[in-house]
């Protein structure tokens, strides 16, 4: 199969043909409203009946320490510890009945909607592709910037331990992200431990962008040139895909060192110092100020990871996966950041216009047990979480589903992680129930089998 072909759809379908088809469709009169995503990813599993779902009838040791506050739509109330996320309500809608049964910290069925249990948790290259991964291959030309970017560093980096998920899987690496590296630090004097985290400090970088102090610009297209050359005559020798998926490889390389646009995203010294302060000042605010950066820049997809950092650097042990003290963690630490960034983000789409344009979502790879457990904390649980989305594609201040009155198990309307990446591509404009080529180049459903949820599209 020749990269960008679907050949196992009949000779000759190419992309152009895929997005000719695609518009041709009858079951895609709904034109796609968000041109972009931005994805926070709050790694470990949010308890999010802590934050969207909370049950102040339930008994003490459900319930919790926090209470529900009113938000700017009437009938929606969210945990007190997100006051100023309360403020744009309007502009969101919470999937309340979200569940899987694909085990616990799997990532796969959040950015693929794969729901199948795995004998572990590293990515392969028979995994479906990540929504990124698809917005790669889908993209119409290859342009200057890539259309998918993951930050602040790979998917369990902090914790020494590469997690599936975001990655191109049977599509290839060539469809991978942009993904940058990052040098997490904690405040002087900050001393963290299990159940104890400290502010995780630092940005992302762009990898291997550097020149060597001899390489200028025009040695540099020099060397490019010349490998162009060699190149043609491997090509005359042998025919395979892998050169395309070199060559693709090969162009970033030379992308990320000649690209000003891209360079000047993650360049935060010229940032207004008020703007930072805004966004917290954080690795996870600084991300996803940049973020913000490359959508307006073009970026179609960029993924912003709360990640865990204690094997590598010991900064936060628990990230999101607060198996000890649950609510001290999230009222000091994780919320306050959370709505600050959050908030910047927002403001910040809505007064350039981008919002309307912007499909913002909130999500884990699980939810955690509706019982606090002797550690004041909560474990680990998949049954029924929250997952939430804002901004362009969605009818905002609505609520979709419900769970029961302990927040343990889907009431009403449930939800797959397949459900939520159909409504997600949806949102795009993307069929998702359109073919893409397995490694054997048969075809397979992008959404493996979802549905986009209609009540919540605008």
């Amino acid at each position: 199969m020749k990269a960008g072909a679907l050949s196992a759809l009949g000779a000759g379908f190419t992309l152009p043909n895929l997005y000719a088809a695609e518009a041709r469709k009858p079951a895609a009169a709904r034109s796609g409203k968000a041109k972009n995503v931005i994805v926070l990813y709050l790694l470990g599993g949010a308890a999010t009946q802590d934050m969207f779902d909370l049950k102040p009838d339930a008994p003490t040791e459900v319930r919790g320490e926090f209470k529900p506050i009113d938000t700017c739509v009437p009938g929606i109330r969210i945990t007190e510890h997100l006051p100023v996320m309360a403020k744009w309500m309007h502009k969101a809608a919470i999937v309340r009945s979200v569940n899987h049964k694909a085990g616990c910290h799997n990532c796969l069925p959040s950015y693929t909607g794969l729901e199948t249990p795995m004998p572990d948790q590293h990515p392969r290259e028979t995994d479906p592709p990540s929504m990124g991964s698809v917005c790669e291959f889908l993209r119409a030309d290859r342009g200057e910037l890539p259309d998918y970017v993951y930050l602040p560093c790979w998917l369990g980096w902090g914790q020494a331990f590469r997690r599936a998920g975001p990655y191109g899987g049977f599509l290839g690496h060539r469809y991978d992200a942009l993904t940058t590296e990052c040098k997490p630090y904690k405040d002087e004097g900050a001393t963290p431990s299990p159940g104890k985290p400290a502010i995780v400090r630092g940005q992302p970088l762009l990898p291997n962008t550097a020149f060597d102090a001899d390489l200028t610009l025009d040695r540099l297209n020099h060397r490019r040139g010349l490998l162009h050359q060699f190149d043609d005559k491997v090509r005359a020798l042998e025919s395979s895909s892998a050169p395309a998926g070199y060559d693709r490889t090969q162009q970033r390389a030379f992308d990320l060192l000649t690209s000003s646009r891209l360079r000047s995203c993650f360049d935060l010294s010229k940032e207004d110092p008020r703007r930072l302060d805004r966004y917290g000042r954080t690795l996870f605010g600084n991300s996803t100020l940049i973020a913000r950066k490359l959508i307006e820049e073009g970026v179609r997809f960029v993924n912003v990871t709360w990640d865990l950092f204690w094997d590598r650097v010991a900064i936060d042990y628990d990230a999101w996966d607060t198996h000890t003290n649950n609510f001290n963690i999230l009222k000091t630490n994780k919320l306050p950041h959370f709505d600050q960034t959050y908030t910047a983000l927002m403001e910040d789409l809505d007064r350039s216009g981008m919002l309307d344009d912007t499909l913002i979502v909130i999500m884990s790879e699980m939810g955690r047990t509706p019982r606090i457990n002797g550690n004041a904390g909560r474990d680990h649980w998949t049954f029924c979480y929250s997952v939430v989305l804002a901004g362009a594609g969605i009818r905002g201040g609505t609520i979709y589903g419900a769970s029961d009155a302990q927040a343990a198990y889907v009431k009403d309307r449930p939800v797959s992680t397949t459900d939520i990446c159909a409504t997600i591509y949806a949102c795009l404009g993307i069929d998702p129930h359109s073919m893409v080529p397995d490694r054997t180049g048969r075809p397979v459903v992008l959404s493996s089998g979802g549905r986009a949820l209609e009540e919540i599209l605008a």
